[in-house]
């Protein structure tokens, strides 16, 4: 009897165990799946995209937050290479960040050029509010502006991430990351529900709240195989991209959560979280919690389920976790809503990697690929106990500084007309840190009025608590020449910014009237928000990119090579045998291959990393090419002298132009090598890093002058 209870016990404790890493006792592996990467070497991928999380300290004295996750943090260094030196994109935010990692390209060739959200002209030359955040085939504005929302440089709709995945034979996981799944609940034309469902459909009949739980947010775009979690599916929809290179017939998806949660659980109409509770809107209802409810636990329990059910290839986005999801409000460096909620992730990683391990999902046969979209800058006081002052703090002057609590929290928010002297043109800018300003009839950047307001920007003061002085607003400004050359300008002329300020980072700018506690004053510390990004210091540019499973090197951690997020997708490609139809802007990072990984031509090609360090500075966003011209357009934007002004601008033109002749052919050499088996001779890598140094050379050179 005693034996019996021991065993029934042991049962039973086996089984709550199972419960809390979400494993289902007796499953020892993946369902099955047609889906054959590096010649069957990798059989899964999982591509982790986090929101605005730290490898670096934003607190000396406050551990960050990967040292906070070591169960991510040690599973990165111990088994893969962890890139401390990565860097984003410009405007740098969560949808550019993430659909630069998704397609290897700058935002000149995704459409992105500016976000979260940006103005496009309508007709009547008025600029107009739009989010980035739409479905991968959606247009900007269906009365003013039909142009792809995701526009490439041929003027159509950049090719779907998913597509080389889904010819190949595997079913591809979209869980809350930018575009690849519904984006909104919207039944007017050419929302997502009205594209996907029609507009007299039963999903578009169900209340606003419940659409978006049951569709928005997490997707599968099927392949054609047999096996796919859509075969035989009554509620699989075409997966429409007629942009497509080689076109893209006879697929099909399932959208939203309504129909994924049983299509990958057998029938459950939940999907449970890493600790084994199921996933539920605030209201309880089972599916999708909100971009901002993607809390690890949430996400990585979406991952766990479809690559468990047969979906080999997830792709999924993790909410920060410096913003407290509850409450609504920011947290600080060693706060404790903070660190509890950073324990958290770091369980939600340990049960994870334990679930997906109890299912024969490892290092062994999984390729990893973990990153984050931006950095940020802390707007707060550096405090050693974590204790924080969330009270807003008004400056009630322009020209003098009020006293906030030593232990103040917030972004200093700016009314930027407040800042400006009267007369000004009628403008609109995109709210931010780096605002980018669309003067109405979208004059050209030589016109009286552009000049005088670009100059009245960069002279603008305000009171910034943390430095207890009024400051300079501006730190840098770019027209439509600079914005050329840092990949902002996209092939919709109506979506091209007049110019941009990247500010001090300690403000956010809008153009609106301060609310809350702030009503009435024209600069005030709003302790709702403290993580300052989309502008280009270099907290905000850097970022981390890992990579752990077959064909990996064990490199630990890395922080000297110079990387950036257009080049985790062609090396996620190389690494699986498939590729795109179309050039990257990034390339395949060399240093983090290993073995049968790197490819022969690449093997052959014995300058290659030698070349794509001097591409990335000539290249990237936040390279030393376009950071010295920023430098020089400065000046430029800056001076009362037109001579000055003309001088500056034509010699960026002149830089970029050539700048952009010798990237395209580099970029294109470096994709031969990764792609089509053609080395770079040494001869060749060596002519090509001559030409970018000379250029690199002459842009520090106008910087300096």
């Amino acid at each position: 009897m005693k034996l019996k209870q021991a065993a029934l016990a042991a049962a039973i404790l086996a089984a709550a165990i199972a419960a809390v890493i979400g494993v289902q006792t007796g499953a020892t592996a993946a369902a099955p799946s047609s889906c054959t990467l590096a010649d069957g070497k990798i059989k899964h991928v999982i591509y982790l995209q986090f929101d605005n999380t730290h490898f670096r300290r934003d607190n000396p004295s406050v551990a960050s937050d990967l040292e906070q996750m070591p169960h991510l943090l040690n599973f990165l260094q111990n088994n893969g290479t962890l890139f401390t030196n990565d860097h984003t994109i410009l405007i740098s935010h969560t949808a550019g960040g993430i659909l630069s990692s998704l397609t290897g390209l700058y935002p000149d060739r995704q459409g992105q050029t500016v976000s979260n959200s940006y103005d496009y002209y309508k007709a009547s030359g008025v600029p107009q509010f739009t989010s980035s955040f739409k479905y991968w085939t959606s247009p900007v504005a269906t009365a003013d502006d039909t142009t792809p929302n995701m526009i490439t440089d041929t003027g159509k709709t950049t090719p779907a991430p998913w597509v080389p995945y889904t010819r190949a034979g595997c079913d591809f996981g979209g869980v809350g990351t930018a575009n690849i799944e519904l984006e909104n609940n919207s039944t007017a034309p050419n929302g997502d529900i009205y594209n996907v469902y029609g507009p007299t459909s039963p999903e578009a009949a169900e209340p606003a709240a419940q659409r978006t739980t049951d569709f928005v947010g997490i997707a599968v775009h099927c392949s054609q195989s047999s096996s796919s979690v859509c075969a035989g599916n009554a509620h699989a929809k075409a997966d429409l991209l007629p942009d497509e290179p080689g076109g893209y017939g006879g697929y099909s998806a399932l959208f939203g959560a309504k129909y994924v949660d049983p299509a990958i659980t057998g029938g459950n109409a939940c999907v449970n979280d890493t600790s084994g509770n199921p996933i539920q809107d605030r209201a309880q209802n089972c599916g999708f919690p909100g971009f901002d409810g993607m809390l690890a636990k949430n996400s990585l329990g979406y991952v766990a389920a479809m690559q468990e059910a047969g979906v080999p290839v997830t792709y999924a986005y993790i909410s920060d976790a410096h913003d407290n999801h509850t409450l609504g409000r920011a947290s600080g460096p060693g706060e404790p809503d903070y660190t509890a909620q950073l324990q958290a992730y770091d369980q939600a990683f340990a049960d994870f990697f334990a679930n997906l391990a109890a299912h024969g999902i490892d290092k062994s046969n999984t390729l990893f690929s973990i990153t984050v979209d931006e950095g940020d800058h802390f707007a707060g006081a550096q405090v050693s106990d974590g204790i924080y002052s969330h009270t807003a703090c008004p400056q009630a002057s322009l020209t003098a500084v009020t006293a906030c609590p030593s232990n103040q929290i917030g972004e200093v928010n700016a009314k930027i007309g407040a800042l400006l002297p009267s007369g000004e043109p009628s403008y609109d800018i995109h709210f931010d840190d780096a605002p980018t300003f669309y003067v109405n009839n979208q004059p050209a950047r030589t016109d009286a009025s552009v000049r005088k307001l670009e100059r009245d920007v960069w002279n603008a003061t305000a009171p910034d608590p943390y430095a207890n002085a009024v400051v300079p607003v501006a730190q840098f400004l770019g027209d439509t020449v600079e914005e050329k050359t840092l990949h902002m300008i996209n092939a919709d002329p109506k979506r091209t910014p007049t110019f941009v300020m990247f500010g001090n980072p300690d403000f956010f700018f809008q153009t609106t009237n301060l609310s809350g506690g702030c009503a009435g004053a024209s600069v005030c510390v709003n302790p709702g928000f403290a993580w300052n990004h989309g502008d280009v210091q270099e907290e905000i540019g850097n970022t981390w990119v890992g990579f752990v499973g077959p064909g990996i090197a064990a490199n630990g951690t890395d922080s000297t090579t110079w990387t950036d997020h257009t080049n985790v997708r062609p090396t996620i490609l190389s690494l699986l045998g498939l590729h795109d139809d179309y050039v990257s802007d990034g390339h395949v990072l060399r240093e983090v291959l290993s073995g049968w990984a790197v490819p022969d031509a690449m093997q052959k090609s014995g300058q290659f990393v030698q070349l794509s360090q001097a591409y990335e500075q000539l290249n990237a966003p936040f390279g030393s090419f376009a950071l010295d011209t920023l430098t020089a357009s400065t000046k430029a934007l800056s001076s009362t002298d037109d001579s000055i002004y003309t001088s500056i601008e034509n010699k960026i033109t002149d830089l970029t132009s050539q700048r952009d002749a010798l990237a395209a052919q580099i970029r294109t050499a470096l994709n031969g090598a990764a792609f089509d088996d053609t080395p770079i001779s040494n001869s060749q890598a060596g002519d090509f890093v001559s030409q970018a140094r000379d250029l690199l050379d002459q842009a520090h050179t106008l910087a300096s002058s």
